[in-house]
């Protein structure tokens, strides 16, 4: 094993116990996950920025405060990569569209951004995303096309691809993507990386998002330990979101919780999806775990119908917010994608907005309710394996849209719950992922869930070969 690969393929918590026994310095850690973005990205393409000179000069910043014995925070010394959708002071944020000024300013960090500085991590880019985040795979025309490890002719999933493939590459234990509609746990389960989208409020956001309150920031990781050591991090109000929560209790403090005597339900198909075989098998597999673990496991769907058409009213609104202020000449230099949901989005009037947001409420009252009876509930993130790079749903599919083959993810954005996906199998050589979704503000809960089946199996090590 070469040293890069030795040290790349360590956890965010892994690194720090080393920095503080004085094994390995920042500066190392630092310089491997450059090696890795250098040998690995060409064939990925999983950053649209990279600065190596400001990247090895926290580092050395790093390394001094760690021989004075006075590290700066929690995270200090440890890569990470940043979302383009994310305000990055010196940087700028282009979210993967021609249509954005390069020229800036950019001298403003997002909370989420500033608190990882704060917080002595060492920023090293930005993370692709399609553009202006639209959509559930990563491309976009300004970089291209994002690629998954594990075959670089399927996917990476979206709208967070850049940074699932960054983590799963070692160029960087830790990623902060963002998620309207699966955009954390898509790429997540397509990459066999671990992530979770928060109880929305419970991390800042700013500026708002036009896809509004359908759209979290979250942590990408190797393993539920790290996600919650990110999230710890990155929680709590900021004076610029007026969503944003209070701080909770620690995901740290509350990762050895398990789950033994927790009610968990398990849905493998929420009454309505079709789900790829051996994405089946991998879920019934992972669900007997938690069984194993002490859990009271019990199959029961949560009851309620597809709600595509309500989301994909407010995911089409919000894009055609995004657009609002582009012209013709500017429009014709976006994906057409993109372009099509947001002129249906503005056909779109108050009344069937407030139609979709009456069935948002609905489903929100209806998950309450399933929560009196269970703790969480485990479905499948995805009913398929990783298709083709480049093209929005997989060839021969009978829809359009990428809403209609994530039909697990999106509706807890609607609900405005915690849910996490964790790699829990393979199906056609390709990772399966596994969602835990717990009531809202029960972040640690799920974050204890996937630590303790992370603890119970080994998914979450398996790495592409090179």
């Amino acid at each position: 094993m070469t040293a890069d690969l030795a040290v790349s393929e360590l956890a965010a918590t892994e690194l720090l116990a080393a920095y503080r026994a004085g094994v390995l310095s920042p500066i190392e850690a630092t310089e491997a996950a450059l090696q890795r973005i250098r040998r690995h990205d060409p064939q990925v393409n999983a950053f649209c920025l990279v600065d190596a000179d400001a990247a090895l000069g926290a580092a050395k910043e790093s390394e001094e405060r760690w021989r004075r014995g006075e590290p700066a925070g929690a995270l200090d010394g440890v890569p990470i990569s940043i979302k383009d959708i994310l305000l990055t002071r010196g940087w700028p944020t282009l979210r993967g569209s021609h249509t954005v000024d390069p020229t800036g300013p950019w001298d403003v960090d997002g909370p989420h951004v500033a608190r990882v500085r704060e917080q002595g991590a060492v920023p090293l880019g930005k993370t692709t995303t399609p553009e202006l985040g639209w959509k559930g795979v990563t491309d976009n025309p300004l970089t291209g096309v994002t690629r998954n490890p594990w075959d670089p002719t399927r996917t990476a999933g979206g709208s967070s691809g850049g940074s699932a493939a960054a983590v799963l590459c070692g160029m960087g234990p830790l990623s902060l993507g963002t998620d309207g509609g699966g955009s954390v746990r898509i790429p997540a389960a397509f990459t066999g990386t671990t992530a979770l989208k928060p109880t929305y409020g419970r991390v800042p956001h700013y500026p708002p998002s036009p896809f509004g309150t359908l759209a979290h920031v979250g942590p990408m990781t190797r393993t539920a330990a790290d996600a919650a050591l990110l999230l710890d991090v990155v929680s709590g109000a900021d004076t610029r979101d007026p969503w944003a929560l209070a701080a909770t209790g620690s995901a740290v403090a509350a990762l050895d919780a398990g789950v033994a005597g927790l009610r968990i339900a398990v849905s493998p198909t929420l009454g309505y999806v079709d789900v790829h075989p051996e994405v089946a098998a991998a879920f019934a597999a992972a669900a007997r775990v938690f069984a194993d673990l002490g859990a009271h496991v019990e199959e029961a769907d949560p009851g309620f119908a597809d709600p595509i058409v309500a989301f994909e009213t407010l995911w089409f609104s919000g894009a055609a917010k995004s657009i609002e202020h582009l012209g013709p000449e500017q429009r014709a230099l976006m994906d057409p994608g993109l372009v099509a949901i947001s002129e249906q989005g503005a056909r779109a009037s108050a009344l069937d907005y407030l139609t979709a947001m009456a069935v948002r409420n609905d489903l929100g009252t209806r998950m309450g309710e399933f929560h009196s009876r269970y703790d969480l509930l485990l479905t499948p993130t995805l009913p398929i394996p990783a298709f083709e790079a480049g093209v929005e749903v997989p060839a021969g599919w009978p829809h359009e849209r990428w809403t209609t083959w994530t039909p697990f993810t999106y509706p807890f954005n609607m609900t405005q719950q915690p849910a996490a996906s964790v790699p829990c199998g393979f199906a056609e050589g390709l990772p399966v992922g596994l969602q835990i979704v717990g009531p809202r503000h029960g972040d640690n809960a799920v974050l204890a869930a996937a630590h303790a089946f992370q603890q119970a199996t080994d998914w979450h090590t398996h790495r592409p070969s090179g």
